[in-house]
C-alpha cells in the first residue's frame, strides 16, 4: 500500500470533475490521461481528487447516494465509444456545455441518455469482449452493487426515500423481489453503469501508475441521509422507527459559525459497528483503496469524539459532544487492511485526544498555511511542521491562495510579507515555495494556487447549499502548461521530485 514514509514528494490537488473537456464536466477519459502526463511532466508524484461517488443536495461530493458507488457522471463518453457502445454522430450531438463552468443538470442529463445508449447496445450485440469482465464485476461487487442499483432505481421511480411505499423503505423481501421483477432493466443498468465507472477509472490509475503518479482519494467520515449505505444498513446508524435520523452530525459555534453547522447527515451508532467488528468500515476503506493509493479521512476529529445535534434542530447550538469509536476502529482497519494508507485531516477544534489518536497510528496529519497567520506561533507555520504531515497552500474548502491574499486587513497582510517572501506578487505561489520547502514529506497544492487564480475560481463556500464545486480549469491551461515547467524547476529545487 502508498504511503507518504517515501522520500519526499509533491502532488496537486485537482478533482475530475475541474478537468476540461467537450462534455460539460471533466471526466475519466482522454484529457484525464493528459493531465497525468502533465504531472508526471511537472515531477509531481500524487494527484488529489475529492470523493467520487454520485453526488446528491447541492453536487456536493461530500453528500453521495453512496458511498462505494462511482459517479455515473465521470463516464468517458470516448470511452464509450471506443468500446463500440457509442457512435460517432452520438459523440458531436453529446458536447455540451462552456468552458470554465460545470454544468451539473445538462451534464447529468447528457451522460444518463448516453448511458442508456450504451446499455441498449450492449444488452444487444455490441461491446461482445467485455461481458466476461462485467459478470465478474457484478459478482465481486455484489456486497453493495446490488444495493445500489435497487435503491437507485427506487428513486427513479418514487422520488426521495421519504415518499416511498412503507415495505420498500423497510427492505421487505417480498416487495423487493417485485421490484426486480419490475424494473430488471433499470437495475441491469445502474450495475453496467457501475462496471464502466470502474472499468475507466482502473484504467486511468493504471496510466497513472506508469507515470509515476499516485492518487490521493478523500472518505467523508459521514454518508448521506438519502443514500444506499443508509437504506441497506439502517442498524449503523441512530434512526427512530421512520427510518429518520435521531441525531445529525455537525461542528459547534466557532469564530466562523456562531451557530455552529448542522450537516443533516445521521451518526453512526457506534456499538452496532463494534458488535460487527466494523465490518461496514473495513469494506468501504478496502474498496477506496481499490480507486486509490492513499485515502484523505474528513473531519477525523469524529472519531475521537464528534458533535451529535438532536433531531429537529435548525443549528447547531444544542448538541452535544459524543465518544467516538477511536482507537478500537482504528486497530481493527490496520489489522485487515495490512496498513493504514490515510492522511487525518486535523483541522477544526482539535483537542489532545484527536491528536493521541492520529499518533498512536502514526497517521500523517494536515498543515494548511492560510490558517497560519494569526499573529500567534501557529502549527500551521512551516518551522512547526513535522516530517510525519501534509503541507497545504489551502484546500477546496478554502478560498483560492491568490483570493484569501487579496482579502486579508491591513493588520494581517504584513504578517505574511514578512513571513514569505514575494507574497506581493505573487501570493500563492510564495505560498506553494513555503509549503514544497518545509519538511513535511508530502506537499499539495490546488491546481487554482498554482495557477494563481483568483476568488472567482474558489471550488466550495462551507456552509451554503448551492453553486458550489463547479470550477473547471480551460483548455489553455491544460495545452499551453506553462506552469508545469515552474512547478516541475520548484519541485526539484525542495527534492521532491519524483524518481523516474
Amino acid at each position: 500500500m502508498a504511503s507518504i514514509s517515501r522520500p519526499r514528494s509533491a502532488g496537486v490537488l485537482l478533482h475530475v470533475t475541474s478537468l476540461p473537456g467537450p462534455y460539460g464536466i471533466g471526466d475519466l477519459g482522454p484529457t484525464a490521461f493528459r493531465w497525468v502526463d502533465l504531472l508526471h511532466r511537472a515531477g509531481q508524484s500524487w494527484w488529489q481528487i475529492l470523493p467520487l461517488g454520485p453526488p446528491g443536495c447541492g453536487n456536493s461530493p461530500y453528500q453521495c447516494f453512496s458511498a462505494f458507488a462511482g459517479n455515473p457522471a465521470l463516464i468517458s463518453p470516448q470511452g464509450l465509444a471506443r468500446d463500440g457502445l457509442l457512435t460517432s454522430a452520438e459523440l458531436r450531438d453529446a458536447r455540451n456545455g462552456r468552458p470554465g463552468v460545470v454544468d451539473y443538470e445538462l451534464a447529468i442529463a447528457v451522460r444518463t441518455r448516453l448511458i442508456a445508449r450504451a446499455w441498449e447496445r450492449f444488452t444487444g450485440s455490441a461491446a461482445r469482449s467485455i461481458r466476461d469482465e462485467f459478470e465478474a464485476f457484478r459478482a465481486a461487487q455484489a456486497g453493495w452493487l446490488d444495493d445500489y442499483a435497487v435503491f437507485t432505481t427506487l428513486r427513479e421511480m418514487h422520488g426521495a426515500m421519504a415518499g416511498w411505499p412503507r415495505d420498500l423503505l423497510f427492505r421487505k423481501p417480498a416487495a423487493l423481489e417485485a421490484v426486480r421483477r419490475q424494473w430488471p432493466d433499470a437495475i441491469g443498468r445502474h450495475r453496467f453503469a457501475q462496471f464502466i465507472f470502474f472499468r475507466q477509472l482502473h484504467a486511468l490509475r493504471a496510466h497513472a501508475q506508469a507515470r509515476g503518479v499516485k492518487l490521493i482519494g478523500d472518505l467523508p467520515i459521514y454518508v448521506s441521509c438519502e443514500s444506499a449505505d443508509v437504506w441497506a444498513n439502517p442498524h449503523l446508524f441512530k434512526l427512530d422507527r421512520r427510518r429518520s435520523p435521531t441525531a445529525m452530525a455537525g461542528v459547534p459555534p466557532d469564530l466562523f459559525a456562531r451557530t455552529g453547522q448542522c450537516w443533516g447527515n445521521p451518526v453512526y451508532d457506534w456499538r452496532a459497528a463494534e458488535r460487527e467488528n466494523y465490518a461496514w468500515w473495513v469494506s468501504r476503506l478496502k474498496a477506496t483503496l481499490t480507486q486509490v493509493d492513499l485515502a484523505r479521512i474528513d473531519h477525523f476529529r469524529g472519531f475521537a469524539a464528534y458533535w451529535e445535534i438532536p433531531a429537529g434542530e435548525r443549528t447547531a447550538v444544542r448538541g452535544r459532544w459524543v465518544r467516538g469509536p477511536g482507537a478500537t476502529l482504528f486497530a481493527v482497519l490496520r489489522e485487515q487492511l495490512g496498513g493504514l494508507p490515510v492522511i487525518a485531516e486535523d483541522l477544526g477544534l482539535i483537542t489532545p485526544d484527536v491528536l493521541a489518536l492520529r499518533d498512536q497510528f502514526d497517521l500523517p496529519g494536515m498543515r494548511v498555511l492560510q490558517f497560519a497567520f494569526d499573529g500567534r506561533d501557529n502549527p500551521n507555520l512551516p518551522h512547526n511542521y513535522v516530517p510525519n504531515c501534509v503541507a497545504y497552500t489551502g484546500t477546496h474548502d478554502n478560498d483560492t491562495s491568490a483570493g484569501w491574499f487579496a482579502s486579508l486587513n491591513a493588520r494581517q497582510r504584513p504578517r505574511v510579507q514578512a513571513y514569505v517572501c514575494g507574497a506581493d506578487e505573487y501570493p500563492a505561489r510564495a505560498l506553494i515555495r513555503a509549503a514544497w520547502g518545509s519538511v513535511a514529506k508530502l506537499a499539495i497544492a490546488p491546481l487554482q494556487d498554482v495557477l494563481e487564480l483568483g476568488s472567482e475560481a474558489r471550488m466550495n463556500y462551507p456552509g451554503t447549499a448551492s453553486g458550489n464545486w463547479r470550477w473547471r480549469m480551460s483548455d489553455d491551461d491544460l495545452k499551453t502548461a506553462g506552469w508545469s515547467d515552474w512547478l516541475g524547476d520548484l519541485t526539484r529545487v525542495y527534492g521532491r521530485c519524483q524518481v523516474t
